[in-house]
């Protein structure tokens, strides 16, 4: 499919400051012109501020038709624009959902610029719709779900908001939340969006040294915890001299401790503050688009967190380009576990607000995560590949010891439906009748449509969850510093193994990489670094503008990390890590990241850190096992052990997990020097609270070199034991 475009007039100031050319020319440049426009220059300031010319589209009048050099791939996910007039090369792609202009607002609703507007029409348009829901305790165990509607919601904003207006805490001040999810966060950010603060989520997992940084950093006015963090607060409270309100959730009004009044703090319970809020209504200080809405500290891999600075047209127009294609509705329910913390989870609940989604709250224990879904009975679930590749191995594993007949049962209606669904078929509805409503009955049975992020999802599970859950699946891509996201997969496509097209709030390009032989001129594929630009793009790194500029350039475009390529239909594809390669002894480079993503479809591996240097000529790798089938795996082999760490010691077992990974390898077609040659079994997960995990589930690679220090020297030791080539 292809379109031209052409400029029917042209209002030219006497300069542009597109491209350097004096306007006069504009007319005689014709069409070509145009797709200067559409590449997003005048969505980025920085442009029209160089020669201080405003340019927007109602210079140009435009209309369509056909013109060859105007590119939308054949399925329509994205067009492709030239980066500069001058230049004439083709490489910035935006959605084809909205080629002329970026999104910035919801199209249906305008109005709405901030996410006080966004509140306040729900509040208004789902005044007695269920919004935030809590399992409750009947004697110690847990029921059903207990709801707050979107009205009763509003009305405790405006309580909350109220009394930390009450306590002296002054517009544009920062707001700390060291809690995990549950009503009173969601409740404490409208709060804070409706009288202008800053809200700085404190990740509960980041420990007390991190906190006490970001509250220092961010200069927190008022924290909001509970019980189980306000000791943690309290021991180090001199040391966060800008705090003057601590607020505990959950706690009773007789159990506050009463703090000297020398120390400048007060501590009160939520409940008292609702009460004295209420008390005290004060109006609302309505935010701007422009003003800074939250600062959300990402841990990172080395060094002190970074705080990125996010506005409410950010997190607006990051939700609004995504809400083009995905749509939510009043009679959905959606299950809140991820993080609230995490800007995935942030943006679920802008888009949920903004369509009038009931959202119930999990337990808080992950384990009981399945008994919340049992309850709550959710018709949206986003998730992480961590806990999808847990369901696959689960239901997997289930139906390989269900017995012979079962299991040729299944994998009959798994291929007859996965066919179905590939060639655009509606499957049989008796294959799910037979099989796969019991299936999804694990996730409530109302699952209508699941969205994976953090990290890359297997094509393999995601497949699978498609067949088994039968609704779409949606894979997409994204980090703090934009937002959240950055593309997603389309509803109604069926290729797996990449992560969509741009979002319609921001456009994309590639760049080239040359030390890692990545280019844009690369066949079939252009590949390269991923860089996005746009509303979406966050204002930068607080109180830091040397890391700032190291990710954002002089032209607005925010250089992400990640290698990408483009696939067929404008979709990207994530393929590589730019921050994290090593050179190996022989001078090749690797990508730890990318070889991790492909061990993980591995049996045995739950998670995998790989790691080598310029030291070496070989990669090890540190696995954590999957206890289950490792069982199952010494049972079938006759072996015999005393407990699970002397299994994982056992040479035969490394022997297994090192062949099933060297098979996955050769599949995924790993170089030589991309494979581990040596491998150590553990137990214990990667996880935040050993310190091995950032918040969004990434490895952080010196810690955990540092932490299996000896087992990699170990492995290294062995290797050149063995290594038959001659010693210098």
């Amino acid at each position: 499919m292809a379109s031209e475009l052409t400029m029917a007039s042209v209002q030219a100031p006497s300069h542009c400051c597109w491209s350097c050319i004096p306007c006069c020319q504009v007319p005689k440049l014709g069409s070509c012109f145009l797709p200067k426009y559409l590449a997003g220059v005048p969505n980025n300031p920085s442009y029209s501020s160089r020669c201080g010319t405003a340019v927007d589209g109602a210079l140009l009048k435009v209309t369509e038709r056909k013109y060859s050099r105007f590119k939308v791939d054949e399925k329509g996910y994205s067009v492709v624009l030239p980066e500069k007039l001058h230049t004439g090369k083709w490489n910035v792609y935006r959605s084809a959902r909205s080629p002329l202009k970026l999104v910035s607002r919801f199209p249906d609703h305008p109005e709405i610029g901030t996410l006080h507007d966004n509140f306040v029409r729900s509040v208004e348009t789902f005044r007695d719709y269920k919004y935030l829901g809590t399992r409750i305790r009947v004697d110690g165990t847990v029921g059903e779900y207990k709801w707050m509607t979107y009205g009763e919601a509003g009305t405790a904003r405006s309580a909350i908001g109220s009394g930390l207006v009450y306590h002296g805490i002054p517009k544009g001040s920062s707001v700390g939340l060291y809690f995990i999810n549950r009503p009173e966060w969601m409740i404490v950010d409208h709060a804070c969006s409706a009288y202008s603060f800053i809200s700085v989520p404190l990740y509960d997992t980041l420990g007390p040294d991190a906190v006490n940084f970001i509250v220092n950093h961010a200069a927190v006015q008022a924290i909001f915890c509970v019980p189980q963090t306000l000791n943690s607060l309290l021991s180090y409270l001199s040391e966060i001299p800008t705090v003057r309100l601590i607020v505990v959730v959950g706690g009773m009004d007789d159990s506050m401790p009463s703090l000297p009044s020398t120390s400048g703090v007060e501590v009160v319970s939520y409940s008292k503050l609702l009460s004295q809020g209420r008390s005290n209504l004060q109006p609302f200080c309505p935010p701007k688009p422009d003003d800074v809405a939250t600062i959300c500290y990402t841990s990172g891999t080395t060094g002190t967190p970074k705080g990125a600075v996010l506005t409410h047209g950010n997190l607006i127009a990051s939700v609004a380009g995504t809400s083009i294609s995905v749509k939510f509705y009043p009679s959905d329910v959606y299950i809140s576990y991820l993080p609230l913390a995490h800007i995935y989870e942030r943006a679920n609940q802008v888009m949920t607000v903004y369509s009038g989604v009931a959202v119930g709250f999990y337990q808080g224990d992950n384990l009981k995560l399945m008994d919340d879904m049992a309850a709550l009975r959710p018709t949206i679930f986003c998730s992480v590949p961590r806990l999808y590749n847990r369901i696959y191995a689960g239901i997997t594993n289930a139906v390989k010891t269900s017995g012979a007949l079962r299991e040729r049962l299944f994998n009959a209606a798994y291929n007859a439906k996965k066919q179905a669904i590939l060639n655009g078929r509606n499957p049989s509805p008796m294959w799910d009748r037979l099989v796969f409503n019991k299936i999804r009955e694990k996730l409530g049975g109302r699952v209508r449509y699941m969205v994976s992020g953090a990290s890359p999802l297997s094509p393999d599970v995601m497949d699978f969850l498609k067949v088994c859950f039968g609704g779409p699946v949606s894979e997409g891509y994204g980090m703090t510093e934009t937002s959240c996201v950055i593309s997603s997969m389309d509803e109604k496509d069926n290729l797996s193994g990449h992560v969509g097209s741009p979002n319609p709030a921001c456009e994309i390009k590639l760049v080239d990489v040359p030390e890692m032989n990545y280019t844009s001129e690369d066949q079939p594929h252009p590949r390269g670094e991923i860089c996005v630009r746009g509303p979406i793009v966050f204002q930068g790194y607080y109180k830091d503008e040397v890391q700032t500029r190291e990710v954002v350039d002089e032209d607005g475009w925010l250089h992400t990390g990640d290698i990408g390529l483009w696939l067929p239909g404008g979709r990207l594809k994530i393929i590589d890590r730019k921050k994290n390669i090593f050179k190996l002894a022989q001078g090749e480079y690797i990508a730890p990241e990318k070889i991790e993503n492909v061990y993980a479809k591995c049996k045995f591996v739950a998670q995998c850190f790989v790691y080598g240097d310029s030291l070496n000529s070989s990669l090890v790798a540190i696995v954590s096992v999957d206890p289950d089938l490792l069982k199952a795996w010494a049972a079938s082999e006759g072996i015999k052990y005393k407990d699970l760490g002397q299994l994982c010691n056992d040479p035969r077992a490394r022997a297994a997990v090192l062949a099933d990974m060297d098979t996955i390898g050769r599949e995924a077609q790993l170089r030589g020097f991309e494979s581990a040659k040596a491998v150590t079994l553990v137990l214990e997960p990667f996880t935040m609270e050993n310190g091995l995990l950032t918040p969004t589930f990434k490895i952080k690679r010196p810690q955990a070199k540092a932490y299996f220090g000896k087992e990699i020297s170990k492995m290294y030791a062995e290797l050149a034991s063995s290594d038959p080539s001659p010693k210098l």
